[in-house]
């Protein structure tokens, strides 16, 4: 998924990312995102077990 995406989008992605939010909200906004990963993995490993 992220082989299409080019260094330079990326980048654009985060400096759009810096305007909305603002650099203090971004580590909160990633942390969420990494808890959320976190718990969906998890759920995916249960239902695996399953």
């Amino acid at each position: 998924m992220l082989l299409f995406i080019s260094t330079s989008e990326v980048l654009f992605v985060i400096f759009i990312a810096f305007l909305l939010f603002g650099a203090k909200r971004i580590p909160e906004i990633a942390r969420g995102l990494g808890k959320s990963v976190g718990e969906l993995k998890k759920v995916t490993d249960d239902i695996k077990k399953k």
